[in-house]
Formats: C-alpha cells, sequence, structure tokens
C-alpha cells in the first residue's frame, strides 16, 4: 500500500518548486489555485525569497503548502493503472498538504486556510514569545516526565513534536526550554539543537492563535467521497473517517503535540509498505527509517526526483 508524506516548517529551501514549476503543468495549475485561494503569489515566495526571509512563519507555511501539492499532483498524473495512493499524512502544516491532496479540502481553500494559520502563528510568536529545541538520544516518556516537572515549576515546557525515536521537539517559554534541556543533558540525552522559528508552536503558547483558527476552521470547507486516501491526524496519529472531525483536530493541532512517530506506526500497521515524502529535503523519509527501517521511502522534490520516484514505483510491488 502507498502513502503520501508532506513536511512542515524548517523544510523550506530557497528555490523549491521552480523546477516542477518550469516543467509541469501540473505544478502551475496549483502555484495558480494557491495564489487564488491565499491572495499570495507563491512563485515570490517559493523562488525569489532568500531564506531568512523564506523562513519566516507566513511565507514558509504558505510556500511548503504549495510546493507539496504541486510535486503531489504532478506524480499522480504519471502514476499507472492501480497505484493510486491509499493514506496520506503531513507534519504540522504539511496536514493541510495532506487533506488537499485527498480531497478533503480544495486547493483553493487549503492555501487560505494555511496563510490565515501563518500569520496566526506568527503574532502568536509576538504576543507570547517562546522557543522550540530539538532533543537527541533520550526517549519520548523519561523527556515527558523532565518537561512536567519544569512546567510545575511555573516555566511552560511540553513535547510539541515526538519524531522519532529519540529524536523529540520541546517547545515553551525561553526559560522552560533551556531548563528542561538542560535536564534532559543531565539524564542522557546526546544532543540539543535549537530550531529556529518565530514561536513556541504546539505548546500552550499557542492557544490564543490555535482559539482564532478554530473560529476558521469552522467555516471552511471540508468534505469526503468514497475511495478517497484516509488521512492519519497529527493529534490523534489515526485516521479521521468524519470531515466534520477537521476543524477541532487543526484547532488542536496548534498547541499541541505532532504524533508522527505513531502515525507512521500506525501507516505500517494498517498496511502501508512505501511511502513518498512530496517537498525539499527528504526529512520526513529520514524521520521514517528510524521509525520502522522496513518501509521503503522515496521523493518527489523536482523532475529528477520524480522520475526516479515513478521508476522505484514501476519495480515494486506496491498498489493501492
Amino acid at each position: 500500500m502507498l502513502a503520501a508524506m508532506f513536511p512542515g516548517q524548517g523544510s523550506q529551501t530557497p528555490g523549491m518548486g521552480k523546477d516542477l514549476f518550469e516543467t509541469y503543468s501540473e505544478a502551475r495549475d496549483v502555484f495558480a489555485s494557491v495564489r487564488k485561494g491565499s491572495g499570495i503569489d507563491p512563485e515570490r515566495l517559493c523562488f525569489e525569497l532568500e531564506e531568512d526571509e523564506l523562513r519566516q512563519t507566513q511565507n514558509a507555511q504558505l510556500a511548503l503548502y504549495a510546493v507539496g501539492v504541486a510535486a503531489y499532483r504532478c506524480l499522480e498524473a504519471r502514476l499507472g493503472e492501480g497505484r493510486e495512493f491509499a493514506a496520506m499524512a503531513g507534519h504540522s502544516v504539511g496536514e493541510y498538504a495532506a487533506l488537499a491532496c485527498s480531497g478533503a479540502l480544495s486547493v483553493e481553500e487549503g492555501a487560505r486556510l494555511v496563510k490565515i494559520r501563518g500569520d496566526l502563528m506568527a503574532e502568536a510568536g509576538i504576543q507570547r514569545p517562546g522557543t522550540m529545541r530539538a532533543v537527541l538520544g533520550l526517549d519520548r516518556d523519561p523527556l515527558a516526565a523532565l518537561c512536567e516537572a519544569v512546567s510545575s515549576e511555573g516555566a511552560a515546557v511540553v513535547i510539541a513534536n515526538d519524531n522519532a525515536p529519540g529524536q523529540q521537539v520541546i517547545s515553551g517559554s525561553a526559560e522552560g526550554v533551556e531548563r528542561a534541556a538542560e535536564r534532559a543533558q543531565e539524564v542522557g540525552a546526546k544532543r540539543i539543537v535549537e530550531i529556529k522559528v518565530s514561536g513556541a508552536f504546539h505548546s500552550p503558547l499557542m492557544d490564543d492563535a490555535a482559539a482564532e483558527m478554530g473560529k476558521v476552521l469552522r467555516t471552511a470547507k471540508f468534505q469526503a467521497a468514497p475511495g478517497d486516501p484516509k488521512v492519519y491526524a497529527n493529534v490523534t496519529s489515526s485516521v479521521v473517517d468524519l470531515p466534520g472531525a477537521w476543524p477541532r483536530l487543526l484547532e488542536t493541532q496548534l498547541r499541541s503535540a505532532v504524533r508522527w512517530r505513531e502515525s507512521v506506526l500506525n501507516m505500517a500497521r494498517d498496511g502501508v509498505r512505501t511511502l513518498v515524502e512530496f517537498g525539499p529535503r527528504n526529512v520526513l523519509c529520514g524521520l521514517v527509517k528510524r521509525i520502522a527501517p522496513a518501509l521503503a521511502t522515496c521523493s518527489v522534490a523536482d523532475s529528477e526526483s520524480l522520475e526516479r520516484t515513478l521508476e522505484a514505483l514501476s519495480r515494486s510491488e506496491v498498489t493501492a
């Protein structure tokens, strides 16, 4: 069974998607829909911005959405009969790309939501400043206990991303994250890596942004049809069968942990054998290899990688 993956903020890179845009009409069509839905020119975001400006939350999120959906549409148009995607998942903002590619959202509606989400999260980072760090080499449970202890002392910090065994991301106030990082190293963490983002995403410091996003999501147009790919939610790590559940899940996602490790394990349990990442840098492919090494992975970021992926899929036994 074949699954699609869409990366989140941090995977962006200047110039991403340009080769796809110049090579395939499907990519140009997606960019036009993103422009219509968001009122922002995705070509400028993806092709013209330097790294520091592209990294800004409101820019990175919409750019990744545009490239992820475009890459998917380009591959989808060239897959042979019987090689449809049966499952999808996206990491943080990548969840919106998964929903658009599954048919649960139109590309335009997804772009509208991602634009609002990025603006709200950027503003939240100003109103309630915080930070995020990756903790490497420490299991989730001891890190969660450590974060709970630090939070009980009045310095907010939580696990924001459960990415893979021994790879977690913590988020919260600068003081809380600093204390938790120090204690994590004291109990065996091998490395702490600062993450360059504008706020404490997937933590209680996003409560106000989540509440505002919830109001927007309740007006959004979610849909489902028989045979659509199943989408695994970040918040629950499981398939969402009712389109009406998505507004609450996406609101909660802003202030809750991304359960990526469990999502991959659940996809494997449900029969997924190959996962294709749509976007630059292959971050999710690397995580999958740590979570479930038996799963096959490939990626699409440009025309060359698209052709490699088509060739790999044609040699495999992968079917929906």
